[in-house]
């Protein structure tokens, strides 16, 4: 189900690079709508415990679900590098959110319910989104994500975060491999062997030739957020020409991803 908080996602003008790259610019502006908030808390939770497991999961600690979530699950919401963790985490399920119910492309939720360390990232491309019908064709398509973000209120830096994104995007083009593999590995863990076989689909390219974008996105506060550091940025290193760039950017972003998981531990 389309979360109902897209409709926050207000498109502004594009931005032009200095190469002449254009920048898709969206702008969330949060609503004071309790149901909807509480419906995205529910969506953010279930990307690292499903409800229906919770029980099973915290009887061995005696916790109750809130301190569950707080203690063993979410990223620490104080303790480094907890926060950029949640800064990370969140970001990366905003761009799932928009490639999946916005560009319609399927994204498969596996970065988050297995992690050993809550106050690590997952390894690997950010998020994978595909396209394919129930017969392989050379028409389907996998796009590759690469999201950075800087959530709090700081003064835009001397580098633009989509350029680290562009950067770190030409490491998805050597990692896919391997981050196909990961995605397989967890939805076969989770017994979802349809989605499985979808994804498998995307891992010989020789043989069944498919269409392949990398992109790369940014998610700012409005006050690290800067336009003109944006003119800036740079794609002609990476190995694909074709590089999409989203940015996104929010007021009091941190501020509003720590509210986001207290009222996940909670809803």
């Amino acid at each position: 189900m389309r979360p109902q908080y897209l409709d926050w996602l207000i498109q502004e003008k594009p931005v032009t690079t200095c190469e002449g790259k254009q920048i898709v610019i969206y702008e969330l502006v949060i609503q004071n709508d309790e149901s909807v908030l509480n419906s995205w808390a529910k969506h953010l939770r279930e990307h690292y415990c499903a409800d229906s497991e919770m029980d099973v999961l915290r009887a061995g600690y005696g916790f109750k679900r809130d301190e569950y979530l707080a203690k063993i699950k979410f990223p620490d919401a104080n303790i480094n590098p907890g926060p950029s963790v949640r800064s990370g985490d969140f970001t990366e399920i905003l761009i799932a959110d928009y490639v999946q119910y916005v560009l319609d492309y399927i994204v498969p939720r596996t970065r988050y319910d297995r992690k050993v360390n809550r106050n690590s990232s997952t390894m690997g491309s950010d998020l994978i989104g595909y396209k394919c019908g129930k017969k392989i064709s050379g028409s389907d398509e996998l796009i590759v994500f690469e999201v950075k973000a800087t959530a709090s209120e700081t003064r835009p830096s001397s580098k633009a975060r989509l350029q680290k994104a562009v950067d770190d995007s030409n490491k998805d083009v050597v990692r896919l491999a391997e981050s196909l593999n990961a995605v397989v590995q967890r939805l076969i863990d989770r017994g979802d062997l349809d989605e499985a076989r979808h994804v498998q689909r995307f891992q010989n390219a020789s043989d069944t030739p498919y269409r392949k974008t990398f992109a790369a996105a940014a998610v700012h506060s409005n006050m690290s957020y800067s336009e003109n550091l944006l003119k800036t940025v740079s794609t002609k290193h990476h190995a694909d020409p074709d590089l999409k760039l989203i940015v996104m950017h929010c007021d009091k972003l941190m501020e509003f991803i720590h509210e986001m998981y207290g009222r996940a531990c909670g809803c």
